[in-house]
C-alpha cells in the first residue's frame, strides 16, 4: 500500500490554499479510483454529506489521509492529507471514520 510518502514523490502536488497539510494530488488520469491509486484492497469508506456537494471517498494510510470526490461524471479529484490536514478536514466534512 501506498503512504503518504510514496503517493508525495509518485505524483504532482498542489497546495490547497488556506488549507496547510492539504494537497491536490495530480495523477495523470481523472478515472482513476482511489484504490487503484493506493494499490492495496485497504479499506475506503464512503460518505454522502452535506458539506460535499460530490461523493466523499477517505482512506487513512500511513502519514495522513487520502480523501478523494467522486464527481457526478465518474471521475475523481484526489486529495492527499498530513495526519493533521486530514484530521481537520474530516471534521469539516462532519466525518468519523
Amino acid at each position: 500500500m501506498k503512504t503518504f510518502d510514496k503517493l508525495s514523490t509518485t505524483w504532482q502536488l498542489r497546495p490547497i490554499r488556506n488549507c496547510p497539510g492539504r494537497f491536490i494530488l495530480h495523477t495523470g488520469s481523472i478515472e482513476l479510483p482511489p484504490r487503484d491509486l493506493l494499490e492495496s484492497e485497504k479499506e475506503i469508506a464512503t460518505f454522502k454529506v452535506p458539506a460535499a456537494r460530490d461523493t466523499v471517498l477517505v482512506a487513512r494510510i500511513e502519514g495522513g489521509g487520502l480523501i478523494s470526490y467522486r464527481r457526478a461524471d465518474g471521475s475523481y479529484l484526489h486529495t492527499l492529507n498530513t495526519l493533521a490536514g486530514f484530521e481537520r478536514k474530516l471534521r469539516d466534512l462532519g466525518i468519523e471514520i
